[in-house]
Protein backbone atom coordinates (compact mmCIF):
# COMPACT_ATOMS: atom_id res chain seq x y z
CA UNK A 1 0.00 0.00 0.00
CA UNK A 2 0.78 3.41 0.31
CA UNK A 3 0.36 4.29 3.89
CA UNK A 4 -1.38 2.40 6.18
CA UNK A 5 -3.67 4.77 8.13
CA UNK A 6 -6.66 2.66 7.93
CA UNK A 7 -4.98 -0.60 8.66
CA UNK A 8 -3.58 0.92 11.46
CA UNK A 9 -6.72 2.67 12.73
CA UNK A 10 -8.92 -0.84 12.22
CA UNK A 11 -5.61 -2.42 14.42
CA UNK A 12 -5.87 -0.33 17.21
CA UNK A 13 -10.29 -0.50 16.92
CA UNK A 14 -9.59 -4.46 17.13
CA UNK A 15 -6.95 -4.61 20.12
CA UNK A 16 -7.71 -1.54 22.01
CA UNK A 17 -10.98 -0.41 24.16
CA UNK A 18 -10.04 2.15 27.13
CA UNK A 19 -8.66 5.46 27.41
CA UNK A 20 -6.10 3.79 30.04
CA UNK A 21 -4.42 1.71 26.88
CA UNK A 22 -3.91 5.30 25.46
CA UNK A 23 -1.61 7.24 24.80
CA UNK A 24 -0.14 4.30 22.04
CA UNK A 25 1.95 4.63 19.01
CA UNK A 26 2.71 1.72 16.85
CA UNK A 27 5.50 1.44 13.96
CA UNK A 28 6.46 -0.71 11.09
CA UNK A 29 9.01 -0.89 8.63
CA UNK A 30 8.12 -2.14 4.93
CA UNK A 31 7.82 -1.77 1.19
CA UNK A 32 5.81 0.47 0.49
CA UNK A 33 4.13 1.26 -2.94
CA UNK A 34 2.99 4.18 -4.53
CA UNK A 35 1.59 4.38 -8.47
CA UNK A 36 3.87 7.69 -8.92
CA UNK A 37 3.48 9.26 -12.70
CA UNK A 38 6.43 9.50 -13.85
CA UNK A 39 8.65 7.78 -11.54
CA UNK A 40 12.70 9.52 -11.43
CA UNK A 41 15.77 10.43 -10.05
CA UNK A 42 16.55 6.74 -9.09
CA UNK A 43 15.83 6.10 -5.16
CA UNK A 44 14.83 9.04 -4.73
CA UNK A 45 11.18 8.70 -6.28
CA UNK A 46 10.87 5.24 -7.40
CA UNK A 47 7.43 3.46 -7.21
CA UNK A 48 8.59 1.13 -4.66
CA UNK A 49 10.36 2.40 -1.59
CA UNK A 50 11.64 1.03 2.19
CA UNK A 51 9.51 3.17 4.64
CA UNK A 52 9.40 3.92 8.40
CA UNK A 53 5.73 4.60 9.41
CA UNK A 54 4.49 5.10 12.94
CA UNK A 55 0.99 6.25 13.86
CA UNK A 56 0.38 7.91 17.21
CA UNK A 57 -3.39 7.32 19.11
CA UNK A 58 -4.69 9.88 21.93
CA UNK A 59 -7.87 10.72 23.79
CA UNK A 60 -7.29 14.37 23.68
CA UNK A 61 -5.60 16.94 21.16
CA UNK A 62 -3.20 17.85 24.19
CA UNK A 63 -2.10 14.25 23.54
CA UNK A 64 -1.79 14.54 19.93
CA UNK A 65 0.32 17.54 20.34
CA UNK A 66 2.55 15.99 23.20
CA UNK A 67 3.22 12.77 20.60
CA UNK A 68 3.49 14.83 17.58
CA UNK A 69 6.40 16.64 19.45
CA UNK A 70 7.95 13.74 20.81
CA UNK A 71 7.85 12.07 17.22
CA UNK A 72 9.43 15.49 15.91
CA UNK A 73 12.33 15.35 18.41
CA UNK A 74 12.88 11.99 17.57
CA UNK A 75 13.51 12.29 13.59
CA UNK A 76 15.66 15.63 15.07
CA UNK A 77 17.64 13.06 16.56
CA UNK A 78 17.63 10.55 13.56
CA UNK A 79 18.78 13.23 10.98
CA UNK A 80 21.51 14.52 13.08
CA UNK A 81 23.01 11.31 13.36
CA UNK A 82 22.47 10.74 9.49
CA UNK A 83 24.92 13.50 9.28
CA UNK A 84 22.22 15.42 7.24
CA UNK A 85 22.07 18.99 6.00
CA UNK A 86 18.03 19.61 6.34
CA UNK A 87 15.48 21.81 7.25
CA UNK A 88 12.12 21.76 8.66
CA UNK A 89 9.54 23.14 6.70
CA UNK A 90 5.84 23.69 7.19
CA UNK A 91 3.84 21.79 4.39
CA UNK A 92 0.07 21.18 3.40
CA UNK A 93 -1.30 17.83 4.71
CA UNK A 94 -2.93 16.51 1.48
CA UNK A 95 -4.39 13.17 0.96
CA UNK A 96 -3.44 12.79 4.63
CA UNK A 97 -5.35 16.08 6.02
CA UNK A 98 -5.21 16.79 9.62
CA UNK A 99 -4.50 20.43 11.07
CA UNK A 100 -0.59 20.42 11.08
CA UNK A 101 1.99 19.04 8.60
CA UNK A 102 6.07 19.63 8.80
CA UNK A 103 8.32 18.43 6.23
CA UNK A 104 11.88 17.14 6.75
CA UNK A 105 13.89 18.05 3.67
CA UNK A 106 17.48 17.44 2.80
CA UNK A 107 19.21 19.92 1.14
CA UNK A 108 20.02 19.35 -2.38
CA UNK A 109 20.59 21.41 -5.58
CA UNK A 110 18.59 18.41 -7.74
CA UNK A 111 15.93 17.74 -4.95
CA UNK A 112 12.69 17.22 -5.98
CA UNK A 113 10.69 19.62 -3.64
CA UNK A 114 10.99 23.24 -3.68
CA UNK A 115 11.31 25.12 -0.28
CA UNK A 116 10.94 29.03 0.83
CA UNK A 117 13.55 29.82 3.89
CA UNK A 118 13.69 33.43 5.41
CA UNK A 119 17.52 34.93 5.27
CA UNK A 120 16.90 36.12 8.85
CA UNK A 121 14.16 33.95 11.28
CA UNK A 122 13.75 30.73 11.21
CA UNK A 123 10.40 30.56 9.10
CA UNK A 124 10.58 27.64 6.23
CA UNK A 125 7.89 26.68 4.46
CA UNK A 126 7.31 24.02 1.23
CA UNK A 127 6.50 26.51 -2.03
CA UNK A 128 2.93 24.47 -1.78
CA UNK A 129 2.51 25.77 1.56
CA UNK A 130 4.58 28.97 1.68
CA UNK A 131 2.59 32.57 2.34
CA UNK A 132 3.82 36.13 1.83
CA UNK A 133 3.32 39.26 3.44
CA UNK A 134 0.39 40.90 2.03
CA UNK A 135 -1.23 44.45 1.81
CA UNK A 136 -3.87 44.95 4.56
CA UNK A 137 -7.16 44.87 3.93
CA UNK A 138 -8.79 48.20 2.25
CA UNK A 139 -12.51 50.15 2.01
CA UNK A 140 -13.80 48.76 -1.10
CA UNK A 141 -16.24 51.73 -0.74
CA UNK A 142 -13.44 54.44 -1.28
CA UNK A 143 -12.31 53.01 -4.87
CA UNK A 144 -12.98 55.09 -7.69
CA UNK A 145 -15.93 53.58 -9.99
CA UNK A 146 -15.59 50.50 -12.15
CA UNK A 147 -15.03 51.59 -15.53
CA UNK A 148 -15.22 49.33 -18.72
CA UNK A 149 -12.53 50.02 -21.97
CA UNK A 150 -12.00 49.32 -25.45
CA UNK A 151 -9.01 46.86 -25.64
CA UNK A 152 -8.58 45.46 -29.04
CA UNK A 153 -6.40 42.80 -29.25
CA UNK A 154 -4.78 42.22 -25.76
CA UNK A 155 -5.68 38.46 -24.92
CA UNK A 156 -2.60 38.73 -23.27
CA UNK A 157 -0.91 40.41 -20.14
CA UNK A 158 1.76 42.13 -22.17
CA UNK A 159 -0.47 43.27 -24.74
CA UNK A 160 -3.04 44.92 -22.24
CA UNK A 161 -0.15 46.62 -20.00
CA UNK A 162 0.81 48.11 -24.13
CA UNK A 163 -2.43 48.99 -24.96
CA UNK A 164 -3.61 50.76 -21.38
CA UNK A 165 -0.59 52.46 -20.83
CA UNK A 166 -1.49 53.95 -24.86
CA UNK A 167 -4.47 54.88 -23.49
CA UNK A 168 -3.02 56.96 -20.30
CA UNK A 169 -3.42 54.13 -17.89
CA UNK A 170 -0.12 53.89 -16.96
CA UNK A 171 -0.11 50.18 -15.17
CA UNK A 172 2.04 47.45 -14.84
CA UNK A 173 1.46 43.54 -15.10
CA UNK A 174 1.54 43.45 -11.29
CA UNK A 175 -1.76 46.04 -11.02
CA UNK A 176 -3.14 43.49 -13.52
CA UNK A 177 -5.54 40.57 -12.35
CA UNK A 178 -5.13 36.94 -14.41
CA UNK A 179 -8.12 35.10 -13.78
CA UNK A 180 -7.00 31.02 -15.15
CA UNK A 181 -9.43 28.40 -15.85
CA UNK A 182 -9.12 24.85 -14.40
CA UNK A 183 -11.01 21.64 -14.30
CA UNK A 184 -11.37 19.86 -11.12
CA UNK A 185 -11.92 16.01 -11.28
CA UNK A 186 -13.31 14.44 -8.12
CA UNK A 187 -12.71 11.10 -7.36
CA UNK A 188 -16.31 9.58 -7.73
CA UNK A 189 -15.40 11.07 -11.46
CA UNK A 190 -17.50 13.99 -11.63
CA UNK A 191 -16.02 17.07 -13.28
CA UNK A 192 -16.51 20.95 -13.28
CA UNK A 193 -14.81 24.23 -13.12
CA UNK A 194 -12.55 26.34 -10.82
CA UNK A 195 -11.02 29.99 -11.62
CA UNK A 196 -8.30 31.12 -9.72
CA UNK A 197 -7.62 34.69 -9.62
CA UNK A 198 -3.71 36.09 -9.18
CA UNK A 199 -1.69 39.16 -9.91
CA UNK A 200 -0.83 39.09 -13.70
CA UNK A 201 2.47 39.20 -13.35
CA UNK A 202 2.76 35.93 -11.60
CA UNK A 203 2.35 32.19 -12.77
CA UNK A 204 0.01 29.67 -11.03
CA UNK A 205 1.93 27.25 -9.30
CA UNK A 206 -0.72 23.87 -9.91
CA UNK A 207 1.01 22.18 -7.32
CA UNK A 208 -0.11 24.65 -4.48
CA UNK A 209 -3.33 24.23 -6.17
CA UNK A 210 -3.61 21.08 -6.14
CA UNK A 211 -2.65 20.44 -2.70
CA UNK A 212 -5.60 22.73 -1.58
CA UNK A 213 -8.05 21.15 -3.42
CA UNK A 214 -7.42 17.48 -2.63
CA UNK A 215 -8.88 14.93 -3.01
CA UNK A 216 -10.37 16.94 -6.37
CA UNK A 217 -7.40 16.58 -9.08
CA UNK A 218 -6.14 19.65 -11.11
CA UNK A 219 -6.71 19.31 -15.24
CA UNK A 220 -6.00 21.47 -17.74
CA UNK A 221 -8.99 23.43 -19.63
CA UNK A 222 -9.68 25.11 -22.89
CA UNK A 223 -12.88 23.65 -24.15
CA UNK A 224 -14.37 27.78 -24.00
CA UNK A 225 -17.16 26.99 -26.63
CA UNK A 226 -18.80 24.82 -24.18
CA UNK A 227 -18.75 27.75 -21.92
CA UNK A 228 -19.99 30.68 -23.92
CA UNK A 229 -20.03 32.86 -20.69
CA UNK A 230 -16.54 32.40 -20.56
CA UNK A 231 -14.53 34.71 -22.80
CA UNK A 232 -11.22 33.71 -23.27
CA UNK A 233 -8.37 36.43 -22.95
CA UNK A 234 -11.00 39.04 -21.42
CA UNK A 235 -12.29 36.98 -18.26
CA UNK A 236 -13.13 38.80 -15.62
CA UNK A 237 -14.55 37.84 -11.89
CA UNK A 238 -17.73 40.13 -12.04
CA UNK A 239 -19.60 37.12 -13.22
CA UNK A 240 -18.28 33.71 -12.30
CA UNK A 241 -20.46 33.89 -9.07
CA UNK A 242 -23.81 34.12 -11.85
CA UNK A 243 -22.11 31.67 -13.77
CA UNK A 244 -22.39 29.16 -10.47
CA UNK A 245 -18.21 28.43 -11.16
CA UNK A 246 -16.25 28.39 -7.63
CA UNK A 247 -13.41 31.12 -7.43
CA UNK A 248 -10.30 31.40 -5.82
CA UNK A 249 -8.20 34.10 -5.10
CA UNK A 250 -4.22 34.14 -4.86
CA UNK A 251 -3.88 35.89 -1.10
CA UNK A 252 -2.16 38.88 -2.96
CA UNK A 253 -5.61 39.63 -3.81
CA UNK A 254 -6.64 41.74 -0.89
CA UNK A 255 -10.25 43.09 0.01
CA UNK A 256 -10.32 46.17 -1.30
CA UNK A 257 -7.70 46.32 -3.69
CA UNK A 258 -8.50 47.47 -7.51
CA UNK A 259 -7.28 45.87 -10.61
CA UNK A 260 -7.99 46.08 -14.23
CA UNK A 261 -9.00 42.26 -15.22
CA UNK A 262 -11.20 41.64 -18.18
CA UNK A 263 -14.52 43.04 -18.91
CA UNK A 264 -15.85 39.47 -19.87
CA UNK A 265 -16.73 40.83 -23.86
CA UNK A 266 -14.25 40.74 -26.22
CA UNK A 267 -11.65 43.40 -26.89
CA UNK A 268 -12.82 44.85 -23.72
CA UNK A 269 -11.08 45.13 -20.30
CA UNK A 270 -12.37 46.90 -17.15
CA UNK A 271 -10.28 49.28 -14.29
CA UNK A 272 -10.92 49.57 -10.98
CA UNK A 273 -12.53 46.42 -10.39
CA UNK A 274 -12.55 46.20 -6.42
CA UNK A 275 -12.50 42.94 -4.39
CA UNK A 276 -15.09 43.05 -1.92
CA UNK A 277 -17.41 45.26 -4.12
CA UNK A 278 -17.36 43.97 -7.47
CA UNK A 279 -16.43 40.41 -7.15
CA UNK A 280 -16.15 37.97 -3.93
CA UNK A 281 -14.21 35.09 -3.69
CA UNK A 282 -15.28 31.81 -2.63
CA UNK A 283 -11.73 31.53 -0.95
CA UNK A 284 -7.97 32.17 -0.52
CA UNK A 285 -5.39 29.70 -1.99
CA UNK A 286 -1.31 29.74 -2.64
CA UNK A 287 -1.90 30.11 -6.12
CA UNK A 288 0.82 32.25 -7.22
CA UNK A 289 4.41 31.01 -7.80
CA UNK A 290 6.77 32.63 -4.66
CA UNK A 291 9.73 34.33 -5.90
CA UNK A 292 13.69 34.91 -4.80
CA UNK A 293 13.55 38.09 -2.46
CA UNK A 294 9.30 38.49 -1.55
CA UNK A 295 9.18 39.59 1.97
CA UNK A 296 9.46 36.78 4.62
CA UNK A 297 5.75 36.49 6.12
CA UNK A 298 6.98 36.69 9.35
CA UNK A 299 9.97 39.10 9.62
CA UNK A 300 9.56 41.06 6.40
CA UNK A 301 13.23 39.90 5.65
CA UNK A 302 13.85 38.71 1.60
CA UNK A 303 13.05 35.09 1.31
CA UNK A 304 15.51 32.74 -0.39
CA UNK A 305 13.90 29.38 -2.68
CA UNK A 306 16.25 26.24 -2.54
CA UNK A 307 16.12 22.53 -3.09
CA UNK A 308 15.69 19.66 -1.30
CA UNK A 309 14.68 15.70 -0.90
CA UNK A 310 12.04 15.13 1.83
CA UNK A 311 13.23 12.25 3.94
CA UNK A 312 10.40 12.47 6.64
CA UNK A 313 7.38 14.30 7.26
CA UNK A 314 4.78 14.43 10.44
CA UNK A 315 0.99 14.94 10.19
CA UNK A 316 -1.05 15.60 12.93
CA UNK A 317 -4.02 13.65 11.37
CA UNK A 318 -6.27 14.32 14.22
CA UNK A 319 -10.00 12.40 13.47
CA UNK A 320 -10.46 12.08 10.21
CA UNK A 321 -9.30 8.17 10.23
CA UNK A 322 -10.72 7.55 13.69
CA UNK A 323 -14.14 9.41 12.65
CA UNK A 324 -14.27 7.04 8.88
CA UNK A 325 -13.87 3.91 11.39
CA UNK A 326 -15.85 5.12 14.42
CA UNK A 327 -12.02 4.02 16.42
CA UNK A 328 -13.49 5.27 20.11
CA UNK A 329 -12.27 4.68 23.20
CA UNK A 330 -14.04 4.47 26.74
CA UNK A 331 -13.55 8.09 28.58
CA UNK A 332 -12.72 8.31 32.27
CA UNK A 333 -16.50 9.18 33.01
CA UNK A 334 -17.29 5.68 31.08
CA UNK A 335 -18.62 7.60 27.90
CA UNK A 336 -16.75 7.29 24.26
CA UNK A 337 -14.25 9.45 23.50
CA UNK A 338 -13.30 9.29 19.83
CA UNK A 339 -9.25 9.17 19.48
CA UNK A 340 -7.01 11.68 17.86
CA UNK A 341 -4.29 10.22 15.88
CA UNK A 342 -0.87 11.42 14.33
CA UNK A 343 1.02 9.94 11.22
CA UNK A 344 5.23 10.00 11.10
CA UNK A 345 6.95 8.75 8.45
CA UNK A 346 10.74 8.27 6.95
CA UNK A 347 11.82 6.98 3.69
CA UNK A 348 14.53 4.40 4.55
CA UNK A 349 15.22 3.93 1.12
CA UNK A 350 15.58 7.37 0.46
CA UNK A 351 17.76 8.50 3.00
CA UNK A 352 20.62 6.24 1.76
CA UNK A 353 20.11 8.36 -1.69
CA UNK A 354 19.78 11.35 0.27
CA UNK A 355 23.20 10.64 1.91
CA UNK A 356 24.80 9.68 -1.27
CA UNK A 357 23.51 13.10 -2.45
CA UNK A 358 24.88 14.94 0.29
CA UNK A 359 28.15 12.83 0.96
CA UNK A 360 30.32 12.67 -2.03
CA UNK A 361 33.36 13.55 -3.86
CA UNK A 362 34.70 13.15 -7.84
CA UNK A 363 36.24 10.20 -6.55
CA UNK A 364 33.02 8.46 -4.96
CA UNK A 365 31.00 8.51 -1.66
CA UNK A 366 31.78 9.82 1.90
CA UNK A 367 29.79 7.96 4.02
CA UNK A 368 28.60 9.18 7.32
CA UNK A 369 30.64 6.43 10.09
CA UNK A 370 27.35 6.34 11.82
CA UNK A 371 25.21 4.20 8.96
CA UNK A 372 28.54 3.44 7.12
CA UNK A 373 28.34 -0.32 5.22
CA UNK A 374 31.25 -1.19 6.97
CA UNK A 375 33.94 0.31 9.87
CA UNK A 376 37.10 -0.44 8.13
CA UNK A 377 38.17 -1.34 5.15
CA UNK A 378 40.95 -3.20 4.55
CA UNK A 379 43.23 -3.47 1.52
CA UNK A 380 45.95 -5.03 0.77
CA UNK A 381 48.10 -5.23 -2.17
CA UNK A 382 51.19 -6.18 -3.32
CA UNK A 383 53.85 -9.43 -3.66
CA UNK A 384 54.83 -11.43 -0.94
CA UNK A 385 52.86 -11.28 2.28
CA UNK A 386 50.16 -8.61 2.39
CA UNK A 387 47.42 -10.92 1.65
CA UNK A 388 48.16 -12.85 4.24
CA UNK A 389 48.48 -10.23 6.84
CA UNK A 390 45.66 -8.08 5.37
CA UNK A 391 43.63 -11.25 6.26
CA UNK A 392 44.82 -11.88 9.62
CA UNK A 393 44.84 -7.85 10.63
CA UNK A 394 40.93 -7.99 9.08
CA UNK A 395 40.07 -10.62 11.51
CA UNK A 396 41.83 -9.35 14.24
CA UNK A 397 39.40 -6.19 13.46
CA UNK A 398 36.59 -8.33 13.42
CA UNK A 399 36.92 -9.67 16.61
CA UNK A 400 37.13 -6.35 18.42
CA UNK A 401 33.59 -5.98 17.55
CA UNK A 402 34.53 -3.75 13.91
CA UNK A 403 32.44 -4.33 10.58
CA UNK A 404 35.44 -4.69 8.13
CA UNK A 405 35.18 -5.14 4.37
CA UNK A 406 38.53 -6.83 2.93
CA UNK A 407 39.68 -6.44 -0.53
CA UNK A 408 41.42 -9.62 -0.99
CA UNK A 409 41.11 -9.59 -5.20
CA UNK A 410 43.72 -10.00 -7.30
CA UNK A 411 43.99 -6.61 -8.33
CA UNK A 412 46.41 -3.88 -9.12
CA UNK A 413 46.98 -1.10 -6.94
CA UNK A 414 45.41 1.47 -8.58
CA UNK A 415 42.20 -0.12 -9.30
CA UNK A 416 41.93 -1.20 -5.88
CA UNK A 417 42.78 2.35 -4.37
CA UNK A 418 39.78 4.17 -6.70
CA UNK A 419 37.45 1.46 -5.46
CA UNK A 420 38.03 2.43 -1.79
CA UNK A 421 37.45 5.58 -3.11
CA UNK A 422 34.43 5.20 -4.74
CA UNK A 423 32.78 2.93 -1.97
CA UNK A 424 33.65 5.37 0.52
CA UNK A 425 34.17 4.00 3.73
CA UNK A 426 35.24 6.10 6.35
CA UNK A 427 38.45 4.45 7.44
CA UNK A 428 40.64 2.20 4.93
CA UNK A 429 43.45 0.31 6.34
CA UNK A 430 46.24 -0.37 3.27
CA UNK A 431 49.03 -2.96 3.71
CA UNK A 432 51.13 -1.79 0.84
CA UNK A 433 54.57 -1.16 -0.21
CA UNK A 434 55.01 0.19 3.55
CA UNK A 435 54.86 -3.37 4.66
CA UNK A 436 58.40 -3.97 3.68
CA UNK A 437 59.44 -0.88 6.31
CA UNK A 438 57.05 -2.89 9.22
CA UNK A 439 54.20 -0.37 8.53
CA UNK A 440 50.76 0.01 7.22
CA UNK A 441 49.07 3.32 5.80
CA UNK A 442 45.67 4.50 7.68
CA UNK A 443 43.37 6.79 5.76
CA UNK A 444 40.05 8.65 6.29
CA UNK A 445 38.24 8.81 3.72
CA UNK A 446 36.19 12.00 4.55
CA UNK A 447 38.93 14.71 5.01
CA UNK A 448 41.83 12.82 2.56
CA UNK A 449 44.67 12.37 5.44
CA UNK A 450 47.07 9.39 5.53
CA UNK A 451 49.51 8.38 8.32
CA UNK A 452 51.78 5.64 8.81
CA UNK A 453 51.65 3.02 11.69
CA UNK A 454 53.89 0.45 13.01
CA UNK A 455 52.40 -3.22 11.94
CA UNK A 456 52.30 -4.28 15.80
CA UNK A 457 50.36 -1.33 16.39
CA UNK A 458 47.85 -1.08 13.65
CA UNK A 459 44.72 -2.91 14.72
CA UNK A 460 44.59 -1.13 18.41
CA UNK A 461 44.87 2.24 16.69
CA UNK A 462 42.22 1.14 14.29
CA UNK A 463 40.01 0.59 17.04
CA UNK A 464 40.92 4.02 18.67
CA UNK A 465 40.34 5.66 15.61
CA UNK A 466 37.16 4.48 14.57
CA UNK A 467 35.27 4.10 18.48
CA UNK A 468 36.77 7.81 19.15
CA UNK A 469 34.90 8.73 16.05
CA UNK A 470 31.94 7.41 16.93
CA UNK A 471 31.96 8.45 20.35
CA UNK A 472 32.57 12.02 19.00
CA UNK A 473 29.44 11.87 17.14
CA UNK A 474 27.40 11.05 19.68
CA UNK A 475 28.93 13.72 21.80
CA UNK A 476 27.71 16.35 19.04
CA UNK A 477 24.17 14.74 19.18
Amino acid sequence: GPTHEEMFTLTVKDLYGSYKDLPLSIYQIQLKYRDEARPRAGLLRGREFVMKDSYSFDVDDAGLQASYDAHRAAYVKIFDRLGFDYVIVKATSGAMGGSASEEFLATAENGEDTYVRCTSCDYAANVEAATVRVPADADPAAAPALQVLDTPDTPTIDSLVTVMNGLGHVITAAQTLKNVVLQLRQPTGERSLLVVGLPGDREVDLKAVQANVFPAEVEPFDDFAKHPGLVKGYLGPQVLQGLGIRYLVDPRITRGSAWVTGANEPGRHAVNVVMGRDFEPDGVVPAAEVREGEACPRCGSPLSIDRGIEIGHVFQLGRKFADAFSLDVLGPEGKPVRVTMGSYGIGVSRAVAAIAEQSHDDKGLLWPRSVSPADVHVVGVGKGDHKPVAERLAAELESHGLRVLLDDRKTSPGVAFKDAELLGIPTTLVIGKSLDDGEVELRDRRTGDSRRLPLDGAVAAVVVEVRGAAVAGEREE
